[in-house]
């Protein structure tokens, strides 16, 4: 009987797959229908077999131990067995139990077209992204060690939604002596990095009354998407070699920019045009969002200070630290007006109440020792090795192209002739290179004239691709 067979332990038989485990009825996910359970037992076996979920040689459960997890008779399993293996979907044989029977799948009568494989990427020159491979491990460890030991309990209740205190402070320190912050702790809002403060922002912007939020004509496609969800228009300013003109505020409610390093195009807004902004916001009550996404990482000149220290009480300064340490730890901070902080924390309290408090204590840490200083010295002498290998790679190999916006930052604009940056990206593609156009960048509404250029971001690879990835590049456009 196919009982017997099925009650046996797995022994070896030749040609049925005996090196696949068997199938507990439990995991059998067997429905048994509407139509008898006999016939719903054998239909629901055979289709399991015939859509491939039970694959040949599989073993099923003995008679008796599927019907004790199905909770019927241990002859409905047997005759739905006995059914089966008449039928060709099962093989019963003494010594190896029942099994899924080996099948011959036809061959499609047409071969189908072999599917069209996207080039392999082998370097990331992705612009904006750090290279996560340099994050400080052993003193971020040694940092959280000493931050867990040391927290006091409350640390781990429900806190404010403004961040640890601890954080706060630290932060308040480091960005007036860095960057030339005005910031108090009751000013600032840690964030789950910029993505996350913008949103708060726009929130509040617009239960405030504001309808637009004038950007930068070239910019980042999801920061401008957090402003329109709340039902915020974003008119793009325009642009000239002094950088965004502010002279084109007009009656918009608040203005995003990026003033120390315009992502990408990677110039400094005119001192004029930082003045002429703040002037505005002090004139019709806007609100300037200065985020200030690399300001720590310069090279050739003096670091340009926040435009936040113009007014502090109209300008909010957003910062982060996926640039500077790594992207995944999902860290930023809000430095705002003091009209502007109740109702950003009240709105954090309400959509994400607060960021983890063992990544808030060890940043902190980390601040306070000294160890994040160190960190960005070291990354800011390794960028700058890589910009200027960078740069004397393009004069030897593309001397026709000219490369601007590297005076700081993690990334570089190589500028090309009108009409070649398509040609150029998949020259780049080809080459196993992943880069990014400048139109990629480019509002839809920009009244700008369009220009061609990669926007080449060498901070992304580790140390050991860095060469393959700046050799790749140069076969690209040379």
């Amino acid at each position: 009987m196919v009982d017997s067979w099925a009650n046996r332990e797995p022994g070896q038989a030749a040609g049925q797959g005996t090196d696949l485990p068997a199938v507990l009825g439990v995991d059998l996910h067997i429905d048994l229908g509407r139509s008898g359970v006999r016939k719903g037992l054998t239909d629901a076996l055979r289709d399991a077999v015939r859509t491939g979920r039970l694959t040949p040689g599989t073993r099923l459960p003995s008679s008796r131990s599927l019907a004790t997890d199905l909770g019927i008779a241990r002859n409905t399993v047997a005759d739905a067995y006995a059914d089966l293996v008449a039928e060709g979907w099962l093989t019963a044989r003494q010594g190896s139990g029942t099994r899924v029977a080996a099948r011959t799948v036809p061959a499609p009568k047409t071969p189908r077209p072999a599917p069209r494989r996207a080039p392999k990427v082998r370097y990331s020159l992705h612009p904006g992204s750090p290279d996560v491979s340099s994050f400080p491990r052993t003193q971020w460890a040694k940092a959280a060690r000493r931050a867990l030991l040391d927290a006091p309990s409350e640390a781990f209740e429900y806190g404010d939604p403004r961040g640890l205190l601890t954080l706060r402070t630290a932060l308040a320190d480091y960005l007036a002596r860095a960057r030339g912050v005005y910031a108090e702790p009751d000013r600032i809002v840690i964030t789950s990095g910029f993505v996350g403060g913008l949103k708060l922002l726009a929130q509040v912007l617009r239960a405030r009354g504001a309808d637009s939020v004038a950007v930068e004509s070239y910019g980042l496609a999801h920061h401008w998407r957090c402003l329109t969800d709340e039902g915020l228009s974003i008119p793009p300013l325009g642009l000239d070699r002094l950088g965004t003109r502010t002279d084109e505020l007009g009656d918009a409610g608040a203005l995003l920019v990026t003033p120390a390093h315009q992502f990408p195009m990677g110039d400094p807004l005119a001192p004029a045009r930082r003045a002429q902004a703040v002037d505005w916001a002090r004139r019709t009550g806007g609100v300037i969002l200065e985020d200030d996404y690399d300001g720590e990482f310069r090279y050739d000149r003096q670091a340009v200070g926040a435009l936040q220290s113009l007014d502090p009480d109209r300008v909010v300064y957003c910062g982060t630290a996926s640039k500077s340490l790594a992207p995944a730890l999902r860290l930023g901070w809000l430095v705002l007006p003091a009209d502007l902080a109740a109702e950003v924390a009240a709105a954090k309290g309400i959509s994400d109440w607060q960021c983890g408090a063992l990544d808030q204590l060890t940043l902190s840490d980390f601040l306070t020792s000294g160890a994040y200083d160190r960190h960005v010295r070291g990354m800011r002498l390794k960028y700058r090795r890589r910009r200027d290998e960078l740069v004397t790679a393009l004069a030897a190999r593309a001397p026709h192209i000219e490369i601007s916006g590297i005076a700081a930052g993690l990334h570089a604009v190589l500028e090309l002739p009108p009409g070649t940056e398509q040609s150029l990206l998949r020259a780049a593609a080809w080459h196993g290179v992943r880069v990014q156009g400048l139109s990629f960048f480019r509002h839809a509404e920009a009244t700008v004239p369009p220009r061609d250029g990669l926007v080449v971001g060498y901070g992304t690879p580790p140390d050991h691709a860095w060469a393959g990835a700046l050799e790749a590049l140069c076969a690209a456009v040379s």
